[in-house]
């Protein structure tokens, strides 16, 4: 049996709505980023995020991020 990997997003899943994340920084449908966030496409096959998706991922938390510390700053 192969080893569980910890999600590194489990601190944070509830707090985004990934489904505007979806739309807005992939051009995908809602469903789209629930199924990689699940491990698996609308088939329900195996998938998750390739390379560059993870990149793009990374860059909208970074970006997300920057909103809120700037939304924080302004309270």
């Amino acid at each position: 049996m192969a080893a569980h990997t910890p999600n590194p997003l489990k601190d944070i899943l509830l707090y985004l709505k990934w489904g505007n994340i979806s739309k807005d920084y992939f051009g995908f449908s809602r469903g789209w980023i629930y199924q990689r966030l699940n491990g698996y496409d609308g088939n329900g096959n195996p998938s998750e995020f390739t390379e560059a998706q993870k990149e793009t991922l990374r860059e909208a938390l970074r970006d997300i991020a920057s909103k809120i510390n700037e939304a924080a700053d302004n309270i």
